[in-house]
This record gives C-alpha cells, structure tokens and sequence, in this order.
C-alpha cells in the first residue's frame, strides 16, 4: 500500500468571538497517497477553505485548531513552530489560491515570482533561477516563456495567471499541493485545460494533490476519491466512481442533481437543474441532531434530536446519515 503523504485525523477548528469558541470543523479526517487526487466538496460555508489553511499552517486568530493531527510524509505538522512551517511552505507543501490574480504580486514579473521559489528553498543564485523559471513555465505550457517570464501579471489572462501560480506551486517539487477552487472564474475549456495540467504534473511528480471545490462535477474527473462536507463535518466519502453512481447522503444527492446534464429536458428553452432548498447553517446556528435536517426531504424526529454517526457505505466509504441510500 502507497504511504500517505497527508494525513488528517480528528481534526476540529474553531473561531474564538464574544461569547467563546465556535466550531467551524470537527473530527475531519482522511488521506492522501503520493501522486492521487482527493476531493473535498460542498457549498461555501462548509469548512472546505478552513481545512485547507490548517494543512498549510495558515490559521490565524481568532481560527485555532483544538484537537486532530495533521501529518505530512509521516511528520506531524499541527505542532510545527512559525519557523518550520515557513521552511515546509513552498518545499514540501505548496497551495493554488482561487484567485491569481490576489496572490500574484502585482510591481514583481512572473519571471521574478517563480525564481524567488528556486532561491528561498534551494539556494539557487538568481541569474540560474531565473533560467530556472524559463522552463518552469515551458513545463506547464505557457507559450514563449523566454518572453513570458518579463510579464507582469496584469499583462496576462486569467488562465495564463492560473498556470504562473500551478509553476510557482511546483518550482520546488513538494509533495503535496493544496488546491483552493484553482478555477473559480474561468471559462469552462480553460478549466478543464488547468485540471488536466495540474493532473498530468503531479502524476508525472508522484505530487500528491487535496483538491477544495464546490463543483462536484469537476472534482469528479479529476480525484480518485471525494469528501463531501457539510456544515463543518464531512458527511459522506467514497471512491468518485461509486460517490457519483450510489450516493447515500441526501446532501450529495442534492448536489449530484444540481449538475448540469447534456440533453436534459429544457422549460422555455433552458434545462431545469434540481436545487438544494435553504442555504448553510451559520457556524452560530448550533443545531441539534443532523445538521442537514432543515434542508433534507427524508428527515424525520431523531435527525433533529441525534447527530448521526459515521458507518460503513455498502460500497465502501463511510457516510452520515439516519436514512442513508
């Protein structure tokens, strides 16, 4: 069996405000080998982002993890002092933020952002980085990068930034790559385009790769396996083959139909999607029993009463759910 490069078990965050500390995340887990894909999905508000800065280090007041462990390669990072979380940092985990065009420095090139990766972490002289970064950006094939390298990010679209930020991610080769909706707001063939690479790259690297979306379709044909969270909590996670063909959580039913479909039948000329009636608890809502029960068409008197436990999915996986099937 493949050792996992990221690991998480038991995990809780909360927000500390006026009136004490609110769970955000409770009891996460689950795991990464080298070179697989693994999705974590669910509306915004679900924890997902959360998740993510945790194995990044990134959590700041009032955030604060109270329990789980958060292991890399083996090495638990959830203790880690400021020092070597920066040194892990861009060397042996590196995240994709959703926008590239917030994380890119504005007065800097490319050029000059994916060198400074070779020269923090390997000590490399500049001039070297610098050719370095020529064929970083070859290798996630953005054209020209001998003239590419002298851009600044507002001279490049959002896909072409989207790539900068995948060869900054993988300058140094990390074992892990964290990312956050790496294609929030580009066109469809674009995103494909960036799933594909970062796919290619990473298998290519045995990278091991925690992909964060609310597009259930899109993490679909990209990871191995999927998480579905909701309200904090993951409620349901299986291979994505058996996720997308037997999904046993109402909340993953309610996103599955929420896909769009090719030859779907259209009212006044547009397709009809199913929706999830209600929005997400706010992390101060604290409800009792099943979180999802206010939006769930099957719940009846004990999903307001008992939260429900984790238990063996028929077809492998683990769900939480009272009616599950």
């Amino acid at each position: 069996m493949t050792a996992a490069v990221l690991e998480i078990a038991g995990l809780d965050i909360v927000v500390d405000g006026g009136r004490g500390p609110t769970p955000l995340v409770e009891d996460v887990g689950f795991s990464i080998p080298a070179g697989a894909a693994f999705g974590l999905v669910g509306e915004s508000g679900c924890g997902k982002s959360i998740t993510a800065l945790a194995v990044m280090g990134l959590l700041r007041t009032p955030l604060r993890r109270t329990r789980g462990r958060i292991a890399l390669a083996g090495r638990d990072i959830a203790s880690a002092d400021a020092a070597e979380l920066r040194r892990l940092r861009g060397r042996e985990v590196a995240m994709i933020f959703q926008e590239p065009m917030t994380a890119l420095n504005p007065l800097q090139t490319v050029g000059r952002q994916i060198a400074e990766m070779f020269v923090l972490h390997e000590g490399a002289r500049w001039r070297d980085a610098e050719d370095r970064a020529v064929e970083a950006l070859r290798s996630v094939r953005v054209a020209a990068p001998e003239r590419r390298v002298r851009d600044y990010p507002h001279q490049l679209s959002g896909g072409m930034r989207q790539r900068v930020m995948i060869a900054i991610a993988l300058a140094c080769k990390p074992k892990l790559l964290v990312a956050d909706e790496p294609t929030t707001a580009l066109d469809v063939t674009v995103q494909a385009e960036i799933v594909e690479l970062m796919s290619d790259l990473c298998a290519a690297r045995g990278t091991a790769i925690l992909m964060i979306s609310h597009d259930l379709g899109l993490v679909a044909r990209m990871c191995r396996e999927i998480a579905v969270m909701y309200a904090g909590r993951i409620v349901e996670q299986a291979a994505a083959a058996d996720l997308l063909s037997h999904p046993r959580h109402p909340y993953t039913h309610g996103l599955i139909g929420a896909l769009p479909r090719l030859g779907a039948r259209a009212v006044r000329g547009r397709a009809r999607l199913a929706e999830i009636t209600g929005v997400v608890p706010a992390p101060t809502d604290r409800l009792a029993g099943c979180r999802f029960h206010p939006r769930c068409g099957r719940a009846t008197g004990h999903c307001h009463t008992d939260a429900p436990p984790s238990k063996a999915r028929q077809e492998g996986g683990i769900v939480r759910c009272h009616h599950d099937g």
